[in-house]
This record gives structure tokens, C-alpha cells and sequence, in this order.
């Protein structure tokens, strides 16, 4: 596979850009959330897995604001927020197509490390993960890839950690899973660029430019997944002892995905600032799979 991204890009009529290779990239340019649809992201609004169970997710946890640190630039921002009860539970997520397979996956995400209102402690996981549908109790063509962050720690381990997970297939009840995980154990409150080379059987995990683990063997993804974003509360850890509202975001400055290709960190930081000074916020080039998969917003 080609190592290197074409940069000598111009711009097509319309505004859109030209590339040698399928690209998908998006930096959240948007006035709002119904350009952010029309533009091809769907926001979850049904129920079930993950989070509280019987928790809510509307159109009202995802929203689109200025870049304090950017001039002119836009943020996705997600907003989660619980007393503890399913009714005043409201989880985001934000997805795109599926459609996405080999190559590599980037993302500038800012995660937060406390609440912005309420007490701490909750369990809560800001997570960037590519998905297929798991259409059954272990699915040998379910497909999963993962970063979570999970700032006040949880399921097992109280200390503040990012997951980065390979799925090969899980049952949910009662729970048992089959992946490999790598757990950087720190607290990584603020701006981070997570990214995955996907290719001849390998999964490469890089934090900020640095390779944290490979994966492989069975827990490679078997079949096109969607890109999505998300913010939820882990029922296994929610605040025993108050009903305050708490409530967290997690912000996202822009995505990446270059199929088949196997890009450096540098690489996508400079194909990212090289879209970005032509004033290209959305490049859509990756083709939608024949016949087109569906993309339901939800596990």
C-alpha cells in the first residue's frame, strides 16, 4: 500500500477537492446541526446499548460551536448529561456512513476530565470508534475498533485510562467478549490526535504521534464499518449517592479517513493543514458500498 497522500490537491468546481485518492475528511464547517445531517452525519436519537439502559439520545446532545483556539473554525461538540436515572439520562452519538474498511483513521478529539456542572465520578466514556452491526450473540463478522477515554476510571480499575480495542465478537447478556486491548493508564484531559492504520491483517494504535500497540490475528475487522463519535454513561458506574445533574462534552475539531492507504501521524497532520489552508472543510471521495450498507446510529 502507497505510504505517502497526494497534497497537490486543487480545488473542482463547487468548492470540493480534488485528490488522487479516496479520502474522507471532515472538519465540522457547519452553521448548524441540519447542515451537519445534510452533510452526511447522522445524530442518534434511539435507545439501547451502550449506556444507561432506557437513557435517552436527541438531536439536542450534539451541537455545532466556534473554536475558541481557531479562528473561523467550527467544533462538534457532544453533550452527555445524568442524575443517575434513565429518564434524566441524555447520551450522544454521532455517526457516518458505513462504508469505511482498510486504510487509516484519524481524529482531533478534546477529552474532559471533569464535568462541566455537577459532581465527578461517574462513569463516563468519550470514545472515536469505527463499527459493524453485531447481528447476533457472537457474530464471527462483527467488527470494532476502538479508543475510550475514561477519565474517572471504572470497570475494574479507578484510574483514568484511554482504551485502545480490537473486537473480534462479544455476547452481551450475559457479558462476554473476545478482543485485545491496550490501556494507557493516565489522565488525558485536553486536545489528542488518536489514529489507526488498518492493513494486511494489522491494526497500529498512535496517540499523539506515538504507536501505542499492534493488533491482528482474529480481532481484524471483517467487513466495512461506520465512523462514529460518542459520550455515554456506563450504568456499572453511575453516582450512587446523588441525583444532581452532571453533565460532560467532548469536542471534535476534525476526521480523516484515507482508504487503503497507510499514512504517518505527520502525514495526516499535514494533509489536514494542507485541506484546511485551501478551504477545504469536507472532501467525500470514499464510495459508498454497492449495494449501500445501512447505517442505523446505534450497536
Amino acid at each position: 500500500m502507497a505510504l505517502t497522500l497526494a497534497l497537490s490537491c486543487s480545488l473542482a468546481a463547487g468548492g470540493a477537492m480534488a485528490a488522487a485518492d479516496p479520502i474522507f475528511f471532515d472538519d465540522f464547517h457547519y452553521a448548524d446541526t441540519t447542515a451537519l445531517v445534510a452533510g452526511g452525519w447522522k445524530i442518534r436519537d434511539q435507545q439501547g446499548h451502550p449506556g444507561i439502559e432506557h437513557g435517552l439520545w436527541g438531536p439536542d446532545t450534539v451541537s455545532l460551536v466556534d473554536d475558541p483556539q481557531t479562528g473561523g473554525a467550527r467544533l462538534v461538540r457532544l453533550n452527555a448529561r445524568t442524575d443517575g436515572t434513565p429518564q434524566g439520562t441524555f447520551q450522544a452519538q454521532l455517526c457516518h456512513q458505513r462504508k469505511y474498511f482498510e486504510g487509516t483513521y484519524a481524529a482531533r478529539i478534546r477529552f474532559s476530565d471533569a464535568p462541566l456542572a455537577g459532581p465527578g465520578g461517574d462513569l463516563v466514556v468519550e470514545s472515536f470508534y469505527t463499527s459493524s452491526p453485531l447481528k447476533h450473540d457472537f457474530d464471527p463478522q462483527y467488527s470494532e475498533l476502538d479508543w475510550e477515554y475514561l477519565p474517572n476510571g471504572g470497570w475494574g480499575n479507578p484510574h483514568s485510562r484511554l482504551y485502545s480495542v480490537s473486537w473480534q465478537t462479544v455476547q452481551m447478556e450475559p457479558w462476554n467478549a473476545f478482543n485485545q486491548v491496550h490501556e494507557e493508564q493516565r489522565a488525558l484531559g485536553g486536545w489528542h490526535t488518536v489514529l489507526m492504520q488498518v492493513a494486511a491483517g494489522k491494526i497500529r494504535y498512535f496517540l499523539d504521534g506515538v504507536q501505542l500497540d499492534e493488533h491482528g490475528g482474529r480481532n481484524y475487522p471483517a467487513q466495512p464499518m461506520s465512523i462514529n463519535f460518542n459520550l455515554w454513561f456506563s450504568p456499572s458506574g453511575v453516582l450512587a449517592d446523588s441525583k444532581a445533574q452532571r453533565s460532560y462534552q467532548q469536542d471534535v475539531a476534525w476526521v480523516l479517513h484515507a482508504k487503503d492507504q497507510l499514512l504517518s501521524p505527520a502525514q495526516v497532520d499535514a494533509a489536514v493543514g494542507a485541506y484546511r489552508k485551501a478551504g477545504a472543510h469536507r472532501i467525500d471521495t470514499v464510495p459508498a458500498m454497492t449495494p449501500a450498507l445501512a447505517s442505523n446510529c446505534d450497536f
